[in-house]
């Protein structure tokens, strides 16, 4: 059992923590023809659209009321309603999403109260939903935001009340460490048991990195509205990560609809528990197609852990993907080393990692510590580590803006694992010398190099 330790420093030195509102940001970018809104200054919503344009490698649609030192006193509600007036009148979105931020927070204004009098002010914003959540940058960290977005949307616009049920049909819940490509791998194996899913925020069908037919401003895509509107009729929810459980729990207190937590969808036995569930709801056993994954998955955990064990593996991330690739890491053989996450989420399954402890700090304090470890796994902030150690980098997690293709990045599913396991075991050969990588030199080493290691591996 590992203890959490909050680590209290007078001053953080390369941050872990991305901000609540760009987690709810991220969150209402899943829903189609949205357009987020901080309410804050000019400065946080650029730094936050700089990191999501760097992860995604997309044109981000993130707006921003504007707000300056002298309306943060007065209060920033004109600032807000012209955000919104302007925002329907030139982008026409079906949804702004508004997300609060330690400067408007502060104040300790009404939000509700002045979104009720704006509407009330606007008759013309009838057919624009507005949907507000409270992120203050002071409390929690990105899969936070990103609950308390998720939450918002259920709360502000699914239909309350109990509903005809749709047979098969599923509400997924993902939390924020679940990329496109994840979306994408669990999507096709719940349809394999001719269920129905409807997945609350997509970013599979928004930010999967696809060309449009025509311009839209807004998010491309994701989640409709009337799926949204209508998530009361799900047989039942799906918990993708701790930090959703107070979506799910909000569903089913508005709805009814009962929900199953997953704790994490990565692993074998976290897989199994999945397959099984939607078996049993199904009423079929599991296609011949995902027990083929399955299989697949068997042997690559035969070939792949002679090369964890007795390997020393620093972790750096969100508490739900911490959770589930340590959990990973530990099955194979490999030994956590320091193991940092940015918040207290999901400490009562981080608690259960085989380690000593886990620190809720910065990179500073992983790279810190990180001597004799073989591999750092993080997000890019933490190649800076990885430099003045010498220990090559696992790029995973948020946000990774130095190679391409983060948001198609799978490891949920059985083949998600699978290929998991193969690229953090080619990270260890490539480590020991047994493979090189071609991207970065074009001859063999020399057996006299065969001792160095990359300063990045993924």
């Amino acid at each position: 059992m590992a203890e959490i330790i909050r680590r209290s420093r007078p001053v953080s030195v390369n941050p872990l923590k991305s901000s609540a509102p760009l987690g709810a940001a991220m969150a209402f970018l899943g829903v189609e023809r949205t357009m987020p809104l901080f309410h804050g200054s000019q400065g946080c919503t650029a730094f936050g659209m700089v990191l999501l344009v760097r992860h995604f490698k997309e044109a981000i649609p993130l707006q921003t009321t504007a707000l300056t030192e002298i309306t943060a006193i007065l209060g920033g509600m004109d600032n807000l309603e012209q955000a919104i007036q302007n925002l329907a009148k030139r982008a026409q979105p079906k949804l702004i999403g508004i997300a609060t931020t330690g400067l408007a927070e502060t104040r300790g204004e009404d939000f509700m109260g002045d979104l009720a009098l704006i509407r009330r002010r606007n008759p013309d914003l009838a057919n624009t939903a507005l949907v507000l959540a409270s992120t203050p940058d002071m409390v929690g960290g990105l899969s936070e935001g990103w609950a308390k977005a998720v939450t918002a949307l259920i709360e502000q616009v699914v239909e309350p009340g109990p509903r005809l049920r749709r047979k098969g049909r599923v509400a997924v819940l993902p939390g924020s460490h679940i990329t496109a490509g994840d979306i994408d791998e669990l999507t096709q194996l719940i349809e394999a048991f001719g269920l129905t899913p409807v997945v609350v925020p997509d970013l599979s069908r928004s930010l999967d990195g696809h060309v449009p037919g025509e311009w839209i401003q807004g998010s491309l895509g994701g989640t409709t509205l009337e799926e949204l509107r209508t998530l009361g009729s799900a047989q039942v929810a799906i918990a993708l990560g701790s930090a959703m459980q107070a979506p799910a729990a909000a569903l089913e207190r508005l709805t009814g609809v009962p929900y199953q937590l997953f704790d994490r969808v990565t692993g074998l036995s976290a897989v199994d528990r999945l397959v099984s569930f939607l078996s049993d709801m199904a009423g079929v056993p599991a296609p011949p197609r995902v027990r083929r994954q399955r299989s697949q998955l068997l042997d690559a955990m035969l070939d792949g852990h002679f090369h964890f064990g007795g390997r020393q593996v620093a972790l750096a991330g969100e508490g739900d993907l911490v959770w589930a690739v340590g959990r990973l890491l530990a099955d194979l053989g490999a030994g956590l080393g320091p193991v940092v996450v940015p918040t207290t989420l999901g400490q009562e399954y981080l608690a259960q990692l085989p380690c000593a402890e886990v620190l809720v700090s910065d990179l500073g304090e992983l790279e810190d510590r990180a001597a004799g470890c073989d591999l750092i796994i993080g997000p890019s902030h933490a190649r800076q580590a990885s430099e003045r150690t010498g220990i090559p980098l696992f790029r995973l997690g948020f946000p990774i803006f130095d190679r391409l293709g983060a948001a198609h990045v799978v490891t949920a599913g059985y083949r998600g694992t699978r290929d998991l396991i193969f690229r953090l075991a080619n990270a260890f050969q490539e480590q020991d010398g047994e493979a090189f990588d071609t991207l970065h030199t074009h001859a063999p080493r020399e057996e006299s190099d065969h001792g160095s290691a990359p300063a990045s591996v993924g």
